[in-house]
């Protein structure tokens, strides 16, 4: 039997020999239903995977699904889905190619996340925006805080800036969930890079003079589906815990790896790149602490958990 438009959980029972099959109806919503785009990159693939293994409906949408520089494509595909939430993890990030490419980099990371503000606004839905340290200034040695002045130094930052703007000044359902130094299963990163490149290299250089937390999108997916199921909105920071330089994450790379090879720290200056980096990239995690969310384990026992990862899935 069956109540048509009631949510139904079919629970069995053994007793003796004989086995009862009981329908419970519940009151009540459905479980609940999220959209995320950018599910081939290292977070999307993450949070989708972390949506469906408690049992959340995930919807995950990449260019070939939802062109979110194209209006129209996000209204037909967020309203088709009709989802109870968006997490935009889509974006434009590769930092130095941005400061040739302004154009495009703007269109994905402030017009597209406007689009899908937009819909979500309409829709009266939940939206989670990934962001970055990129916005703020970059100097210094204090964390910074989630309501620091922004004032962003690279083109890829300035347009991540543009996306908060758009997400603060159109919806009131928003997080905005600034990240860094983040690596995963799916995609490029730092840790992978410098693996390779120990395949084929006895000496290699990293900058010393940056200084961050390394982020597991492992962890990082668990607290943004811990996030979209509350009400408690805001702009949050959230990386893994503690602070290390690139060449200080190189090193226990190749240490926790086993792998010998002679890391030497250089200065930003010495390293060069087209688009400046921040050298702080400390954020304070307090305000997550303050809303009751846990916070993510530490970066370097990240990294063992993500080596462990890495060396099973090949």
């Amino acid at each position: 039997m069956s109540i048509k438009g009631v949510p139904q959980q079919r629970h069995t029972f053994y007793v003796a020999d004989f086995t009862y099959e009981i329908l419970f109806y519940m009151e009540g919503k459905e479980n609940m239903k999220v959209l995320v785009t950018g599910v081939k990159g290292q977070l999307g693939h993450d949070v989708v995977n972390e949506l469906e293994g408690r049992g959340i409906e995930a919807i995950g949408t990449d260019i070939q699904e939802m062109d979110i520089t194209d209006a129209t494509s996000v209204e037909r595909v967020i309203k088709m889905a009709a989802p109870d939430a968006v997490i935009h993890c889509a974006a434009y990030t590769a930092v130095d190619a941005a400061e040739e490419n302004e154009e495009i980099c703007r269109r994905i990371n402030a017009e597209g996340t406007q689009n899908i503000a937009n819909v979500c606004k309409e829709l009266d839905i939940k939206m989670i925006y990934i962001s970055t340290d990129y916005v703020f200034g970059g100097q210094g040695e204090r964390p910074w805080e989630p309501d620091d002045m922004r004032e962003p130094q690279s083109i890829y930052g300035q347009t991540k800036y543009e996306g908060e703007i758009a997400v603060q000044n159109t919806l009131e359902k928003y997080f905005i969930v600034r990240i860094a130094w983040v690596f995963g299963i799916n995609g490029k990163n730092f840790v992978k890079i410098m693996l390779n490149l120990s395949k084929n290299h006895d000496r290699i250089t990293v900058v010393n003079d940056q200084f961050g937390s390394p982020t597991y999108t492992f962890d990082l997916a668990r607290l943004l589906v811990d996030m979209v199921q509350t009400e408690k909105y805001g702009v949050y920071h959230a990386t893994n815990e503690g602070i290390c330089s690139w060449y200080e994450f190189a090193c226990a790379i190749f240490e926790e790896a086993g792998v010998q090879i002679e890391v030497v720290p250089v200065s930003t200056a010495e390293y060069g790149a087209k688009a400046a980096r921040p050298a702080n990239s400390r954020m304070s995690k307090e305000k997550l602490s303050e809303n009751g969310f846990e916070r993510l384990p530490e970066w370097r026992d990240a990294l063992r958990r993500y080596l462990d990862e890495l060396r099973a899935s090949s």
